[in-house]
């Protein structure tokens, strides 16, 4: 199936922008997103269940099916396509609503900026060292909110991420957000891990894909964007050298253009293919800084 075939609205459907974001944030790291698109656009920036201004419950998602039948009532709010915008633990959750059968025919566009998919990473011998390397990681973080050792936990998620860039100072507002919301990491570990066939979800995409990665973030994503890359078909690959996993926030004045971007060139490309009434022509791999 191929998902730029025409449907009855989609020429006057309003552009619509879903925007996730990462563990232990909220939809506020997509404002100035928001700012590269015209008035024509809607911007969805939902906050996760258990993260900003929406409280969590005693029955908090525990995979990515899980994860997008929670976004199920924001999505719905588009009344046409949708064009997928995700970072880190949110961008695995774009990649199972663009594979979702109940959504998959409606996304227009998908940019991830490293997702968080480590089963992808099972295949050979040195990628499953990452994975284990992070399920490690997901242990002692889960062990230490059991614990009641929420600092430490926080410690050790932040330390992972920073990769090989410099270590910041936390404001202590930063530090407190991050607090209140620290019980939900074990349930995004939980998801993550939790997620099978990641390589044949990623080869069935027929969708227009831009991925972005960050030289410094944790080999971990960068490996996982590699990966996506060789794997989707037609998908453009964008890397950062000076960047890390926070590239979404510290480089946004960089990488958004190139989102909205490559969000024009997917309309664009459907309009074409609405016209022709044929399927629209795959995108060029490349990779740039």
């Amino acid at each position: 199936m191929n998902i730029l075939t025409p449907i009855p609205s989609r020429k006057s459907a309003t552009a619509c922008v879903g925007a996730l974001h990462c563990s232990l944030g909220s939809g506020r790291q997509w404002a100035k997103l928001a700012a590269e698109f015209g008035p024509g656009t809607k911007l969805l920036a939902p906050d996760l269940i258990g993260y900003g201004n929406k409280p969590g419950t005693f029955d908090l998602p525990l995979t990515l099916a899980q994860e997008v039948q929670c976004l199920r009532a924001t999505l719905d709010q588009a009344d046409g396509p949708i064009h997928l915008v995700g970072h880190s633990y949110g961008g695995a959750i774009a990649f199972k609503v663009a594979t979702d059968p109940a959504y998959e025919h409606r996304i227009q566009s998908l940019s991830l900026i490293e997702p968080v998919l480590p089963t992808l990473l099972l295949e050979s011998a040195p990628d499953r060292r990452l994975h284990d390397q992070f399920a490690e990681l997901a242990a002692r973080v889960r062990q230490d909110i059991w614990n009641g050792s929420v600092l430490e936990a926080i410690d050790k998620f932040s330390e992972f991420w920073c990769g090989s860039g410099p270590r910041e100072d936390m404001s202590p507002a930063a530090r407190i957000r991050m607090i209140e919301h620290a019980e939900r990491l074990p349930y995004d570990f939980a998801a993550a891990f939790a997620e099978e066939d990641v390589t044949i979800a990623a080869a069935s995409l027929r969708v227009p894909t831009l991925l972005l990665s960050g030289g410094q973030s944790p080999n971990l994503t960068q490996r996982i964007v590699r990966r996506l890359a060789a794997v989707i078909d037609g998908a453009e690959l964008r890397h950062l050298p000076d960047a890390g996993h926070m590239l979404a926030m510290t480089h946004a004045g960089i990488i958004n253009p190139v989102i909205a971007a490559h969000i024009a060139r997917a309309d664009e490309l459907a309009g074409v293919s609405l016209a022709a009434g044929q399927p629209a022509p795959k995108l060029v791999s490349l990779a740039g800084g």
